[in-house]
């Protein structure tokens, strides 16, 4: 089949019922600056969905606007019950969803140790068995545990990130960009331990450079374009399909 007769199997954006995050016509952007424009979104209890689409499409945009980091111009978005559409970002971590932004996502200054504490800032004490489930995790974070987090390479501090935000045990960990500047060969290292904390029940929503090989883990996948939804559809169903491959996944 050649590019021009290429054809998609991927079904339109599918809406669910008693998701856990649900996103809805959602328009957003950044002061006056409109990035998405009605924006659908499901991620169901346990499930890991990832977000694709060409630079500039509204992926990074999309994760900012769930943790209410953006200028929200319309639609909702709601967490289980909550409609957290308006709300802060301090305050809807307390209703179990964590962040991992894509830059400046460690404190360089302070040891790995006081990252991982400042992850249960909101509680009175530090859990003590969240810090050892992440150390289990991360065993390279206990080893280091008092070394200075900008000292770490970058497949570390993205350890970090993620355990930080695993501090509070969330239903929902938000990914944004979690391979961006990793070596090749730690790029599937990092993958399995992304695996590793949905297969243990926590849900992922993450924004993925590697398109292919997110979609081949993923359960479901979304396409973004130009701020808009193209496409939803199982991962490996968008992996294989020829309209997607040609136009997003480079053939």
């Amino acid at each position: 089949m050649s590019d021009s007769q290429a054809t998609s199997a991927a079904q339109d954006v599918i809406l669910y019922d008693d998701s856990l995050l649900s996103v809805r016509d959602l328009d957003a952007g950044y002061g006056d600056l409109q990035i998405l424009t009605d924006v659908d979104l499901d991620v169901n209890d346990e499930e890991y969905v990832t977000i694709v689409g060409p630079n500039g499409a509204g992926k990074s945009t999309v994760m900012k606007s769930v943790f209410g980091l953006t200028s929200h111009m319309g639609g909702t978005v709601k967490f289980g019950d909550k409609d957290i559409t308006a709300m802060r970002p301090e305050d809807i971590i307390h209703l179990g969803l964590g962040y991992v932004p894509q830059n400046d996502n460690v404190f360089s200054s302070l040891s790995v140790r006081e990252n991982l504490e400042m992850g249960a800032y909101i509680l009175d004490e530090v859990p003590q068995d969240a810090l050892n489930e992440v150390f289990d995790r991360f065993p390279i974070l206990e080893e280091r545990q008092t070394q200075k987090a900008g000292t770490l390479s970058g497949g570390q501090q993205q350890m970090l990130a993620m355990g930080r935000a695993l501090m509070l045990d969330p239903d929902l960990l938000l990914l944004d960009e979690p391979s961006a500047g990793l070596a090749p060969d730690l790029v599937a290292d990092m993958f399995d331990r992304i695996d590793a904390i949905n297969d243990a029940g926590t849900a992922v929503l993450m924004v993925e450079q590697n398109a292919k090989e997110a979609l081949r883990r993923c359960d479901r996948g979304y396409v973004l374009v130009d701020g808009k939804n193209r496409y939803e559809d199982e991962g490996t169903t968008l992996l294989n399909d020829p309209q997607v491959r040609q136009d997003f996944l480079g053939g």
